[in-house]
């Protein structure tokens, strides 16, 4: 009879310090295979394999698509390719992004409560925002075992904070040293029986989507309803779904985002709107200033005041825009220097 012998595993920003202290502590013998999303930039070469494979006993590898699942291995996500698990194997692909992320640490946790169900244990480390989230409540309703970094000991505290708020029954919220000898216990447990719940027909879909299965992409179905908003990534309609109390939106095209990271991609837009106005005033008042000055060379002192006129508004639009963005920055720096202040007491504590 298995064991909880399929580990998901998700972290962002301090992820790789606290992933290598996971590491190091994992016994070569554990009778799981542990799967890794740590959010990477798309394009560029990991070394998260290297480092973990140094720091500990398991080999660390990006696996190959269709890559057959061994127990004892960590199999981390290649950039820009989402991590997903099969019944067996692993499958590698291109699909959306989600929460702006690919790889995306939710289709993991996703892809693995459909395939393994009470199996399951997943992990949400340090790291910003709130991916994570909605696998983890995924895993739970599959009857799957959460497990989630104490907020205090978090490098970042966002995804671990989020998982609590949002997640019922979390298992284990535990310090990262903890963590490892849990999950040997829990790869030693056996498992008895199916998941309490079937895997639910938008668990389907959602798979489906980032899996890339045509049948599905070209249905009309989605789960939720049709929300007022446009996607960021693409500017499809956005599906508004409600999981419990967790608020998600996802496109036609299969982008994914939850309310937090919905709201950080539109500010996100809306700065990049504000840089575009800037340049276009700035650009405006230069090429209209030019033109003044020849129409006053050439005695055109009408002309050029209206001209002038045009160019002390636009530095005027130009100025309110450039205190929005510069406002913007400080609220920015303020909340990373907030972090900083909390990761500072978390440490002398």
């Amino acid at each position: 009879m298995p064991g909880h012998d399929i580990i998901v595993v998700g972290a962002s920003a301090g992820g790789v310090e606290a992933l290598t202290n996971l590491a190091k502590k994992l016994p070569k013998d554990i009778k799981a295979a542990i799967f890794v999303v740590l959010h990477v930039p798309s394009h560029g070469t990991s070394v998260l394999p290297r480092i973990l494979t140094r720091a500990g006993n398991l080999p660390a590898l990006h696996p190959r698509n269709g890559e057959e699942i061994v127990p004892g291995k960590i199999y981390i996500a290649p950039p820009n390719y989402h991590l997903l698990v099969q019944p067996g194997y692993i499958h590698l692909s291109r699909g959306a992004r989600e929460n702006s992320h690919r790889p995306a640490i939710d289709p993991l946790f996703r892809s693995a409560a459909r395939a393994y169900g009470r199996r399951v244990v997943a992990v949400v480390l340090t790291g910003v925002l709130d991916d994570g989230t909605a696998g983890l409540m995924a895993v739970k309703i599959r009857s799957g075992i959460a497990v989630v970094q104490d907020p205090e000991d978090a490098m970042y505290v966002g995804m671990p904070q989020s998982a609590i708020a949002n997640v019922d029954n979390i298992d284990y919220i535990l310090p990262l040293a903890d963590i490892p000898d849990i999950l040997v216990n829990l790869a030693n447990t056996p498992v008895e029986g199916e998941a309490e719940n079937p895997v639910s027909e938008g668990m389907k879909i959602e798979t489906d989507l980032l899996e890339l299965d045509m049948k599905t992409l070209n249905q009309d179905n989605r789960p939720g309803k049709p929300s007022t908003f446009a996607c960021p990534s693409c500017g499809g309609t956005l599906w508004e779904h409600q999981e419990r109390d967790l608020l998600r939106f996802r496109c036609r095209t299969g982008h994914a985002f939850s309310a937090e990271s919905l709201m950080a991609e539109q500010s996100e837009a809306l700065e990049d709107a504000l840089w575009i106005a800037l340049r276009a005033l700035e650009e405006k008042s230069s090429l209209a200033n030019r033109i003044a000055k020849r129409m006053r060379d050439r005695n055109q002192l009408l002309s050029a005041e209206k001209l002038e006129e045009d160019v002390r508004h636009s530095n005027e639009r130009a100025d309110i825009i450039r205190q929005v963005l510069a406002r913007n920055e400080a609220t920015i720096e303020n909340k990373m220097n907030l972090s900083s202040g909390n990761q500072e007491a978390t440490d002398d504590n």
